[in-house]
């Protein structure tokens, strides 16, 4: 067997052998977490939130993740479950906020995807609708939270969202919700995305005329800094936005924010929350940004040329390895979550350091692309 054959083989059994260990450590999560609502996890148990927390659908998306490779039932019974509990913050609409894509899409869609849910099609829809009606036409952006100060502002994040308006498109025959979805794309290409690849965390439009008033560090070190999971945002976002509309531009400013991530990245292959940030001993770390990056790039890798698709998909393998390597808590018995040393908001010290479900999330997601799986749920 030559080197090659050698790397290949032994990339296999490491890709065997981890989503293996996935496949037991969601097992394992169902029958401890059950219908609920986890985030962050702090001494081995994840945390509850309430049904309006924008993370919930991330739990069963896990949950489907599985579901769609082994069939088990019970991981499809609780991921219905917690998918239905949301149903309180659906109807009541004044909670909900410019991340039902990341409530619906991994959980609603998922669902319909997989099991064809008349209740999941009819949600996600519901939340498409939410969304599209967040729009300001004067700026062409979709607006982020609801608080009165912040009607003008957007975030890098909804890229992730915009993937719920491409398929309620496709889904309806209705060419608004992707309208809707190209223009704040092409407003996050203008106003968030800078030369070197990094981007904005939050751009301040005026909500009147829509003219750019600022920029605003948010999660970030500063409003000129690189929030790695930001960078992550982008270069998944753009890559979801080139696959459901051919826009090149969108998977030129994936490339870029890809090339930035790796010339950034330390050798562990662990990000810091901020990359422009003063580098300090203990200092917050963010596996989730590499796990999000990770599937991102193997969703790029199915857009560019194939002469380029291995770049992609190398860097997205080495990154999930190192974080294996680094990150993972399989050897803990005591530990409910799969990847360590996540971080949520370094500048308000908000879950730092710590497991939390987006990053296990990716993690798994990333793995199951590597096995095959094209059709994702965004």
């Amino acid at each position: 067997m030559n080197i090659e054959s050698q790397t290949e083989s032994s990339s296999l059994l490491w890709l065997d052998q981890t989503w293996s260990k996935i496949q037991r450590k969601v097992e394992n999560m169902c029958e401890s977490i059950g219908a609920d609502f986890p985030y962050a996890s702090y001494h081995g148990k994840y945390n509850r939130e309430e049904a309006d927390w924008w993370t919930n659908g991330f739990w069963p998306g896990l949950l489907w993740l599985v579901y769609r490779e082994t069939k088990n039932d019970r991981l499809r019974e609780i991921a219905v479950l917690t998918e239905s509990k949301m149903d309180l913050v659906l109807h009541g609409f004044y909670p909900l906020h410019h991340d039902v894509g990341f409530m619906w899409s991994p959980s609603s869609v998922a669902q319909y995807k997989l099991i064809g849910s008349d209740d999941s099609r009819r949600r996600a829809l519901t939340a498409a609708s939410h969304l599209a009606g967040r729009f300001n036409p004067m700026g062409q952006f979709i607006r982020a939270w609801n608080q009165p100060e912040r009607v003008g502002w957007a975030i890098i994040d909804c890229m992730m969202n915009l993937p719920l308006l491409y398929w309620a498109s496709e889904e309806t025959n209705d060419p608004r919700f992707r309208h809707i979805a190209k223009l704040h794309a092409d407003t996050t290409l203008r106003e968030f995305l800078r030369a070197d690849g990094s981007a904005h965390h939050i751009v301040c439009f005026d909500p009147e005329t829509g003219e750019r008033q600022e920029a605003l560090g948010g999660q970030g070190y500063s409003p000129d800094s690189a929030w790695s999971r930001g960078t992550a945002w982008t270069i998944y976002g753009m890559a979801l936005s080139a696959r459901y509309t051919g826009d090149i531009r969108y998977i030129d400013a994936a490339k870029r924010s890809v090339q930035f991530f790796l010339a950034n990245l330390p050798e562990d292959g662990l990000p810091p929350w901020d990359f422009r940030a003063p580098w300090e001993e203990g200092m917050a770390m963010d596996s989730t940004a590499s796990a999000c990056a990770a599937s991102g790039m193997l969703e790029l890798s199915l857009l560019v040329p194939p002469s380029e698709a291995p770049l992609y998909r190398n860097a997205a393998e080495k990154l999930l390895q190192k974080l294996d390597e680094k990150c993972s808590a399989w050897n803990d018995p005591h530990e409910e979550a799969i990847l360590r040393f996540g971080t949520a908001n370094s500048p308000r010290k908000t879950h730092v350091n710590v497991p939390i479900i987006y990053g296990d999330y990716f993690f798994a997601e990333a793995i199951v692309k590597l096995r095959g799986m094209k059709d994702t749920f965004w």
